[in-house]
């Protein structure tokens, strides 16, 4: 398979990555009553600091959407990279080869404290981003 291939259903894998940690984390709901009261502290209590009122609820919700955010620019990175690697620019190994390392970090995180699912999809896209790199420093990079 080509890296071209490979960074574009890398991109689309990043997308539904974000959909599926959007949906997620927005719908959980803990399954006993410690997870409820905590969630429902988070949510509840509420602290100023310089003026502004913030909650640890909120502060969860702005991570996990910062999360996604960070996933569909990963995507258009995955995109980006497909469209150099078919040029054939050799700038895919510095950036493919940091996209890759990056990645490998989101797994290792995703096995300390996510669990199987994002494991599954992390090592996906590490495996796809480190093929694709690979083949664009080999030239297997025009589509065809």
């Amino acid at each position: 398979m080509k890296a071209t291939i490979l960074f574009r259903i890398t991109a689309v894998l990043f997308l539904v990555f974000a959909a599926g940690h959007t949906f997620g984390f927005l719908s959980f709901k803990p399954p006993t009553e410690p997870g409820l009261a905590v969630r429902d502290a988070m949510n509840n209590v509420h602290f100023e600091v310089k003026g502004a009122v913030y909650s640890y609820g909120g502060f969860y919700r702005g991570f996990g959407l910062s999360a996604t955010a960070g996933m569909v620019f990963e995507a258009f990175l995955a995109w980006y990279l497909a469209g150099m690697a078919k040029r054939g620019s050799r700038d895919v190994k510095v950036l493919g080869g940091a996209f890759f390392v990056w990645q490998v970090a989101g797994l290792v995180l995703s096995l300390l404290y996510f669990g199987i699912p994002p494991m599954v999809l992390s090592t996906v896209v590490a495996v796809l981003i480190g093929a694709a790199t690979g083949l664009s420093l080999t030239g297997e990079t025009a589509e065809g």
